[in-house]
């Protein structure tokens, strides 16, 4: 299981928002490339990426930040936050990113997620941002009638690499991970989840490791890293641990030739 870093990006600076409202941002480091090299010298293999105000506005608005991430570091990387059409995808993968996730459009524009799958193939992912069960877009400014559940069903044959599922009520409140629900969620269809929101310790991490073979295939923390909550090392060390014996499990269960 991979443990993705967040780094959200508001008015070029890594700061955490608390239930996604953009006036409770921390800022935690205001040169967000210096904080992806620090991750990347920690240890880990990901980086996930929020422009915060492009979510809220529509288009990108810290790329200068997220170019220079870029730039800094040779981890992948996964961005999310307004992006609404197929060249500003297109764009963003030429510059570098991994994949691309995206939330709005999977509720007010489908069928541009289905063309994007078909064009990017394995570099799309979905975001499913959910306050009390029903999804929320624009910035998590407006919350719909869809589910959590049905959005992801619809889109369960289009091909998206990953869904990113948010538990905005407990997005940077350091609560603990909603794991009931991801677990829930990843049980219900077949494309890999990657669990986020309320992530506060190695206590939560263990939590979801234990659900992690119903199709688990990440979790993001950001507010636990940056405050000393959760130690990189140990957290990754139990990451690694865990999948150690998830391969020994699985070279036994071969048997012999």
């Amino acid at each position: 299981m991979i443990l993705f870093p967040a780094i959200d990006l508001k008015d070029g600076q890594a700061v955490r928002l608390l239930h996604g409202r953009m006036e409770t941002a921390t800022v935690f480091n205001e040169d967000p490339a210096a904080q992806a090299q620090a991750f990347a010298e920690q240890g880990f293999s990901w980086l996930h990426l929020v422009d915060l105000n492009g979510a809220f506005e529509g288009r990108p608005v810290n790329a200068g930040a997220v170019e220079a991430i870029l730039g800094a570091v040779d981890l992948p990387a996964q961005l999310g936050g307004g992006i609404r059409d197929l060249a500003t995808i297109e764009r963003w993968l030429t510059l570098g990113l991994r994949r691309v996730i995206l939330g709005t459009v999977a509720v007010k524009d489908p069928t541009l997620v289905r063309e994007a799958c078909r064009a990017f193939p394995g570099q799309i992912v979905l975001g499913i941002d959910a306050r009390g069960g029903r999804v929320a877009v624009e910035g998590w400014a407006e919350v719909s009638e869809v589910t959590a559940l049905d959005l992801a069903r619809r889109f369960e044959d289009a091909g998206a690499a990953a869904i990113v599922y948010t538990d905005i009520d407990r997005d940077g409140a350091l609560e603990g991970a909603n794991v009931a629900a991801t677990a829930e969620l990843a049980a219900a269809i077949s494309t890999p989840v990657i669990a986020s929101g309320g992530v506060a310790s190695l206590d939560d991490l263990a939590a979801i490791l234990q659900v992690a073979h119903l199709g688990i295939e990440g979790v993001i923390s950001g507010r636990a890293l940056y405050d000393g909550r959760i130690d990189p090392a140990s957290a990754l060390a139990l990451l690694a641990a865990a999948g150690s014996a998830q391969e020994g499990a699985g070279r036994q269960d071969t048997g012999p030739c």
